[in-house]
């Protein structure tokens, strides 16, 4: 399989990305251990709009490796989306929104990508018991991928399916990366051995 992962981190003070860049390591040497072509894109280093285009194209599954900042996708990633995937607005990642000028049915339906899959690999400062429990102030009962709607619907948009979610939780205040990394790797081998 052609895998792209997408480092989305942003460099704060605060946050220098070495969680997230240990995740794409890891990512990368698993993959390609297991026999899968891998490419990558920092996006905060900077893209080619036509070159991202083409890996997208290329690859069969695209893994978005991004700390959640502000409930979402560093601003850094979420302009990425807006040039890229706009750019392939075109028919290359989707023929528009699935509708004509005669009817709403349907919309969202023009992706170009069907058989293409896609993973969300995420970092959070909230603790894994802030989500998925009523009780808890913030989320209400929600858990990850449902904060994280907006982002597989804009897969979905270009008919793409999802992957398991892989989550880190509470990474500044109580960080466990060893365990982490570990987790991560026995998510991987188990959606991507034997594919």
């Amino acid at each position: 399989m052609n895998i792209l992962i997408l480092n989305g981190h942003h460099y704060y003070p605060f946050s220098e990305g070495k969680l997230n860049a240990a995740l794409v390591d890891l990512a990368a040497e698993t993959l390609t251990g297991l026999g899968h072509d891998v490419r990558h894109t920092y996006i905060e280093k900077g893209y080619d709009i036509a070159e991202e285009m083409e890996k997208h194209l290329w690859a069969d599954v695209i893994i978005l490796q991004t700390p959640v900042n502000w409930m979402s996708v560093t601003w850094s990633t979420k302009k990425y989306m807006d040039e890229v995937y706009s750019a392939g607005l075109g028919g290359e990642l989707c023929h528009g929104d699935g509708r004509s000028r005669h009817t709403d049915a349907h919309y969202g339906s023009g992706g170009s990508l069907e058989g293409k899959k896609y993973m969300l690999s995420l970092t959070f400062n909230a603790p894994k018991a802030a989500f998925d429990d009523p009780q808890q102030y913030l989320f209400q009962g929600k858990g990850v991928d449902d904060l994280f709607v907006p982002v597989h619907m804009n897969f979905r948009f270009f008919a793409m399916t999802g992957l398991e979610t892989f989550v880190c939780y509470d990474v500044m205040k109580n960080p466990d990366t060893d365990n982490d990394l570990i987790r991560y790797k026995a998510h991987l081998e188990t959606l991507f051995k034997g594919e």
